[in-house]
């Protein structure tokens, strides 16, 4: 801001007006509401409280009392001519306002406002049509009001009225007349449709100041009658164009003062805008073409301007009217038409009463400051290094601004003025690290402000020192039915200490792929096998430094729970007529989303539950399934002899493509896979292992089951598993079967699906494990397609919400072998150690071959008592593998062969279950 010389001036010039103001009441006028809204609840009849307010202004305007503001609800017009003839008190004035809590900018009277006979009246922020009279008034205020009246006058002031301020307003031809004194006319914008713009008839001491006329017909301000003593200032006139609306035929003009109103009468600081060649002033009977012809013949004027051009006049670069007015002229106030205080433009000199910055006209030029910008040459540093911040912004105004540069540390703000348009420039020195908020605050000379902030990291100083840490990525506890594959870990480098920005980021995985980067977020990586990795992380930053670590990453399949599925078909080569070959590897893709009708199967799985069936085989082979991805383990599933068919259940880990792989060791066969359930961590059932308990035998209740029928078979609440199991994992065996048949178990008796669990054949007893989902009443239901076979159900353990263990995959890997030992003889027992520490339970692929007699093996917890069923049934001649789901005790199990013969006896592990 310049000086504050003007400022004193314009203080000095509202005290000459108004005088000095009086000491305000104490207490907080109460307030009347008005509203004609449909929901309003409103009454004329009541006392105009916000929940029932008066219906009408002309209901208030006979209610008001001194002191009291009517606020009337905006957004719907008020069909009335409202008279307001009570009167208020010295500094109680009675107000009558818009609601400022409604969006719609003023409240619209339609036919006209009166103030008769009243005194210490305020109008404000109304839009009134037909016009507004004030007759026989005095102390009465009209702000910020739109006025219309058709062509006529749209304000009157009369009736020897006095003290009528009339301010920031716009108004469609004034008229004050009838002995009124003392009337301002201050800040309006008034336009004159066939009249001149205002007219003041016998009305001595009328201070018309910095108002914008646009006169079209006989002159922009007439001033006649006894209108002595009035003050016509720092207003700016437009007269380039005339009305053919006019009611007189006269020639427009831009001020026109009478003979008998020039006594006392001052014309000063006023810009009018006109045709040249035209008549500009009208004073005392004499007509004057420039302000210079003016100003010698009757002493007024000396520093008004004269210009045929409008942008001159108004409040772009280059007007005339900016900082020249007189700021102590007669009714000056300090806020303009819009509100906006007075603004020193320091881009212009200040050509004003005694260097006064006041502007011409209704409106002052504000600087336009709306944003604010800034530059930080160091958005990461350490502590100790200096931080400069550049700030600009779009002031019109630059040399006066001032920025206030916080640097977000709890320092005081820096101050900078910096005098040009290149804004300025504040350099700060952090003294600790911190992830601090600078704010920049660009203030004008007016005051106005705009904000800007931007983000700073301060670091520790030190060197460049890289760090990281590994976990896996498990699904979502809150989304079971997700898509991150199994063997995911993070890589997080988020603890280097880094004091300079980054550059980049090189990592290693340690299984021969590498990734680059350029932040410090975390990574993620899916390796396509379980083990250990060496994983290295290198910085570098934007200074050249490096730094590496480096640190083994242990890689491994994470406990499980069970999400059991209704069973369907995935694969069958019969179908597609393309059996798979020895040697040759047969990717199998797990689906996953909606990709199979009335199933929702998650990305997420670790491992799959297959029953995988190997038929048609051309010769004697076995058939391994194991991880996509990773080599071939010397493990096998299923056993088959040339020409037969033979299934096993499959629990194996899924690749990180979402797939298994499975292979012939020799020949070829076609290939049967169904989809059983699946394991995911965080998702579905923990498992209980039991001890083998049987649940339904046939041969002693029921009998065979004929082709084509099914049974139901109770499995939930008997033999130790609870009634609350949603699942149940059994050991089903036929035996005594008149035909090659498949049988399927299966939840819902009403919906049996395309798939099989056993392969029964005449003269063999054959045994598969199933994992089934409980159905009605905790049953599941057991169908043959032809011939007729006695079922053998052992439960080894179920699934539910109060299961005790998770699952663990494992990549197939043999833990025994007894043909490198010597062939297990009837009626013994041989222990089988090296499962994982901690393990109660176990998921195996027990292998019986070279068998010498027909029999069955029983697999259990080491140490812990033979229970009287079987997990697998050994033929002479055959290799019998099966899905064998056991208790462990002490990292070991047992297997016992019963007395039909000397057998060999194969195990593989497929996983384990461990307590949480």
């Amino acid at each position: 801001m310049r000086p504050t010389r003007a400022v004193v001036l314009l203080t000095a010039g509202l005290v000459a007006l108004l005088g000095v103001p009086g000491t305000a009441a104490a207490a907080t006028p109460s307030t009347l509401y008005v509203s004609n809204h449909d929901d309003s609840h409103c009454s004329d009849a009541g006392s105009g409280t916000q929940s029932v307010p008066f219906c009408t202004v002309s209901a208030a305007a006979k209610a008001v009392q001194p002191g009291q503001t009517v606020l009337v609800k905006t957004g719907r017009a008020y069909d009335e001519a409202v008279t307001v003839d009570r009167s208020g008190e010295p500094g109680r004035p009675v107000t009558f306002a818009a609601d400022p809590t409604e969006g719609a900018p003023t409240a619209e009277l339609s036919k006209g406002l009166a103030v008769t006979g009243a005194g210490h009246v305020v109008v404000r922020g109304l839009t009134v049509r037909g016009g507004v009279q004030i007759s026989r008034s005095t102390d009465v205020e009209l702000d910020r009001t739109v006025v219309s009246r058709g062509t006529l006058d749209a304000l009157v002031v009369g009736g020897e009225s006095t003290d009528v301020h009339v301010s920031r307003s716009r108004l469609t031809g004034v008229r004050v007349e009838g002995g009124s004194r003392g009337t301002v006319l201050g800040r309006n914008q008034i336009i004159g449709v066939v009249r001149p713009a205002v007219t003041v008839v016998d009305a001595p001491g009328t201070a018309v100041t910095n108002n914008t006329f646009y006169g079209y017909c006989q002159a922009a301000l007439s001033v006649s009658g006894g209108s002595t003593g009035s003050a016509l200032f720092n207003n700016v006139l437009y007269t380039e164009a005339t009305s053919t609306r006019c009611e007189s035929a006269e020639p427009v003009q831009g001020m026109a003062v009478s003979q008998s109103a020039a006594e006392g009468t001052r014309a000063d600081y006023n810009l009018i805008v006109s045709a040249a060649g035209r008549t500009v002033y009208s004073w005392a009977g004499t007509g004057y073409q420039s302000p210079a012809a003016f100003q010698a013949a009757s002493g007024q004027g000396a520093h008004d301007i004269l210009t045929a051009s409008r942008d001159e006049a108004g409040q772009m670069d280059g007007s005339r009217a900016i900082d020249s007015a007189d700021p102590t002229a007669p009714g000056v106030l300090p806020t303009d038409h819009n509100l906006n205080p007075t603004a020193d433009d320091p881009r212009v000199p200040n050509t004003g009463k005694d260097g006064g910055y006041l502007d011409r006209g209704a409106y002052e030029t504000q600087d336009g400051l709306s944003e604010a910008w800034m530059v930080i040459d160091r958005t990461w540093a350490p502590a100790g290094t200096p931080v400069e911040v550049q700030a600009v912004s779009n002031s019109l105004w630059p040399t006066a601004m001032e920025y206030h540069v916080d640097f977000g540390d709890g320092t005081p703000p820096v101050v900078t003025r910096p005098g040009n348009a290149l804004g300025a420039v504040a350099t700060h020195v952090y003294s600790a690290p911190c992830e601090c908020t600078v704010k920049v605050t660009a203030v004008n000379g007016v005051g106005a402000k705009a904000f800007t902030q931007k983000s700073t990291k301060v670091t520790a100083a030190g060197p460049l020192t890289a760090a990281f840490t590994a976990e896996p990525v498990l699904p979502a506890s809150d989304s079971p039915i997700g898509s991150t594959r199994p063997l995911t870990v993070r890589i997080d480098p988020a603890a280097t200490a880094l004091p300079w920005p980054l550059d980049r980021v090189d990592l290693d995985f340690g299984d021969g792929t590498t990734a680059q980067g350029n932040s410090l977020e975390p990574v993620q990586h899916t390796y396509s096998r379980p083990g250990d990795h060496r994983v290295q992380v290198t910085v570098r930053d934007s200074h050249g430094a490096t730094s590496t670590a480096a640190k083994t990453v242990k890689v491994d399949y994470a406990p499980s729970g069970y999400v059991a599925t209704a069973p369907f078909r995935l694969l069958d080569t019969r179908t597609t007529n393309s059996p798979v070959a020895g040697g040759t590897p047969t990717g199998v893709i797990l689906p996953a989303g909606l990709s199979v009708p009335d199933h929702v199967l998650s990305g997420g799985m670790a491992a799959a539950v297959l029953n995988v069936t190997v038929t048609g085989a051309t010769e004697d082979t076995h058939l391994s399934v194991w991880p996509s991805g990773q080599p071939r383990p010397a493990t096998s599933n299923v056993n088959v002899r040339a020409g037969g068919t033979s299934s096993n259940t499959v629990t194996v880990p899924v690749g990180a493509d979402g797939r298994v792989s499975a292979q012939l060791n020799s020949g070829r066969a076609s290939l049967v896979v169904d989809f059983v359930g699946y394991y995911q961590p965080n998702a579905g059932q923990r498992f209980s292992p039991i001890a083998p308990t049987r649940l339904a035998d046939t041969r002693t209740a029921g009998g065979a089951l004929a082709g084509g029928t099914s049974r139901t078979v109770k499995v939930a609440g008997v033999g130790g598993v609870p009634a609350g199991a949603t699942a149940v994992a059994l050991n089903l065996t036929s035996t005594g079967s008149t035909a090659d048949a498949h049988v399927i178990a299966y939840p819902d008796p009403a919906n049996r699906p395309a798939t099989s669990n056993l392969n029964p054949e005449p003269g063999k007893d054959k045994s598969n494990q199933a994992i089934v989902p409980v159905g009605p009443d905790g049953t599941i239901t057991l169908y043959t397609n032809t011939g007729s076979t006695h079922l053998v159900l052992d439960a080894v353990g179920w699934y539910g919400k109060d299961g005790t263990t998770l699952f663990t995959p494992t990549v197939p890997r043999r833990l025994a072998d007894t043909r490198t030992t010597g062939k297990l003889a009837p009626g013994t027992d041989t222990t089988v150690a090296g499962l994982p520490a901690g393990a109660v339970g176990a998921v195996l692929n027990v292998t019986a071959t070279e068998s010498t007699g027909p029999g069955f093996l029983t697999v259990y917890g080491y140490g812990a008592s033979r229970p009287g069923a079987s997990s697998l049934n050994t033929r002479p001649g055959d290799t019998v593998p099966n899905h064998v789901t056991t208790p462990v005790a002490d990292g070991r199990v047992a297997v016992w062969n019963s007395h039909g013969g000397s057998t060999h006896v194969i195990t593989d592990l497929l996983g384990y279950f461990t307590r949480p």
